[in-house]
Parts: structure tokens; sequence; C-alpha cells
């Protein structure tokens, strides 16, 4: 009985594994099973390199949101406020701030990305392009939890202007 246990077994972990390997060669991923049950909409996606993808339903077949952004002509911006400080905060708070800009050049301005110091800082911004002499905004979140003390959280957004990398902050003294 303990010889034919193994087998049994041995033949369950040999279909899983097949079957694992069946479903990552056909694409049968989060993208696909997304797909699968949702028809069309917003979503995050992955691309087979890792990088994620916002609202587009098929990002294997376009370029990247940085590479577009790369390849636009180059505009260039100007923030009413590029630091806000939100005073005195309770630890475990989010609070948030919205940044406005304004397209200043004769091109549209899209941000190709954001990079942040910390993953309590959540920033949104606009995915369509700003026509020129427009306004957007950015608004980001932080997350006090687990934070103490004087806080200062720098957010760089890259994007088609010039200079491509312009840094903004928020910080609080979290108590």
């Amino acid at each position: 009985m303990d010889k034919n246990f193994k087998y049994v077994m041995l033949t369950i972990l040999t279909l899983c594994v097949f079957t694992l390997t069946i479903i990552e060669l056909t694409g049968v991923s989060r993208n696909a099973m997304f797909r699968k049950f949702h028809t069309g909409g917003e979503g995050v996606f992955y691309s087979r390199d890792g990088e994620i993808y916002r609202g587009e339903i098929f990002p294997e077949q376009t370029r990247s949101r940085s590479q577009i952004v790369a390849e636009m002509n180059k505009t260039t911006v100007q923030f009413y406020e590029t630091k806000y400080n939100f005073g005195s905060v309770s630890a475990g708070r989010v609070v948030s701030h919205t940044f406005k800009f304004k397209n200043t050049g004769q091109n549209p301005l899209m941000i190709a990305k954001t990079d942040v110091t910390c993953g309590c800082t959540t920033p949104n911004f606009p995915l369509e392009s700003i026509a020129p002499g427009s306004d957007g905004e950015i608004t980001i979140a932080y997350n006090t939890d687990g934070h103490q003390g004087h806080e200062e959280k720098v957010i760089a957004i890259h994007s088609n202007a010039l200079p491509e990398t312009v840094n903004i902050s928020v910080e609080a003294d979290v108590r």
C-alpha cells in the first residue's frame, strides 16, 4: 500500500507541474484570465518582462508608456508648487495633496512614470496627454502608518518636458 501511495502522489505531482507548464506556455496568465472574464475596460496589466501597464488591454502588442513619451516632441511644464507640508499628522492616517501644473510649451505633455522614495507614497497622475496651455493634476497620497517624526517624501515625475524629471515633495510631522 505504501508503494501505491507513492506512485499516486508522484502522478498527481507530475500532472500538476505539467498543467502549470501548459498554462504558462499558452499565455493563460493574469492578463489572459482578466481578458477572459472582463470584456474591455480598465485594469492593471503586466508585460512578460514585469512592467506594469494601467488601462491598456493588450500591453504586449504596444510600446511601453516610457517609450512613447521618449519619442514625443519636447515641451515645458510649470508646477504651481513643488513642495507641500501637511503639518502635524497622527500616525496611521492617509493624507493627500493635489499638485497642479500647466503645460507651458507648444506640444502635448505626457507623464511617463513617477518614482517614489517609499511605498507609503502613492502618486496618481493623468494617463492622457495634457494639451499646450492646459492644466493637469497629480495627487499624492501619503500613508503615515509606521512612520514617526519629521518625514519628507520625494516624488520624481518623468515626462516629455524639459527637464525630463521634476521632483515634488510632501512632508509631515507624524506623531
